[in-house]
């Protein structure tokens, strides 16, 4: 009998998490490109308030790409560079931009764990969409995302906290043991905190909880209906309810307010 694989929480996140299947499972979901939800919608919320038009852009977490078209194309970036673990992922986002015509304006860089490859004031704006859950060290990755902003720069992100502190509920780790995907949550406190000890200042934390509580439901109705069999034909049906086993323990996370969507910005003083 095999070992019931163990949920991986506080821990550093591992090359190859984003396997094929779940890359062709999140982007069916949320659409081409993207590994997180919302899509364009999504990024122009996080955006409210911040015009990053003639900015330079560190996307970190750059996963497929999709994040980086959208704020080249229809947010205005001057460039954007995106950094991530997976040097598949890079491979594949380096593509993409490639086809939409955009590689003068968006680049890639695969990375390893530690300080930025990037001087110091290299960029206007860090932008972070659900990549920062899977950091353990969120003090050191502010601070490095503060020495790469200029005076006065933005640290502008989407990411999932989660609600109070403390042990995870069953619930919880049953819903991280079937993700399979690294999880290191803060709280709204926690992340602000991290930031304003790193040195940000006008640290802002949006809920959008209810949001993506809704909208998961709309995802889980559609997987258990007419996604279906088109799941079954990518993933094989062994996986693709596997998917659905998730989506439904994400719904329950989400409904008890445990698994918090947020948006979260920043500034580093000009001083």
């Amino acid at each position: 009998m095999s070992e019931t694989p163990r949920p991986k929480v506080d821990q550093p996140a591992e090359v190859g998490e984003y396997d094929a299947g779940m890359q062709t499972m999140l982007q069916l979901v949320w659409g081409e490109g993207f590994l997180s939800p919302g899509g364009p919608a999504e990024v122009a919320r996080i955006l409210e308030g911040h015009d990053i038009g003639g900015c330079r852009v560190l996307d970190v977490g750059s996963g497929l790409g999709g994040v980086d078209l959208v704020l080249a194309r229809d947010h205005r970036a001057a460039h954007v560079t995106g950094i991530d673990l997976e040097p598949e992922l890079v491979a594949q986002a380096q593509a993409r931009a490639g086809a939409a015509g955009m590689s003068r304006r968006v680049s890639y860089r695969s990375v390893t764990p530690g300080p930025f490859p990037f001087a110091d004031g290299s960029f206007e704006v860090v932008f972070s969409k659900d990549s920062l859950v899977q950091i353990p060290e969120k003090p050191q990755i502010f601070a490095e995302m503060r020495r790469v902003l200029v005076p006065g720069g933005r640290f502008i992100a989407g990411d999932w906290l989660r609600g109070g502190s403390g042990a995870y509920s069953a619930a919880m780790l049953e819903y991280f043991r079937l993700e399979g995907i690294t999880y290191n949550l803060a709280s709204a406190a926690e992340m602000t905190t991290a930031l304003e000890a790193s040195g940000f200042q006008q640290v802002r934390v949006r809920d959008r909880n209810a949001w993506y509580a809704a909208l998961a439901r709309e995802e889980l109705a559609r997987m258990e209906c007419d996604w279906f069999p088109l799941m079954c034909e990518r993933l094989g049906e062994v996986r693709a309810r596997h998917f659905v086993a998730n989506w439904r323990q994400l719904v329950l996370v989400l409904g008890t307010g445990e698994l918090r969507p947020a948006h979260v910005s920043a500034v580093k003083p000009s001083g």
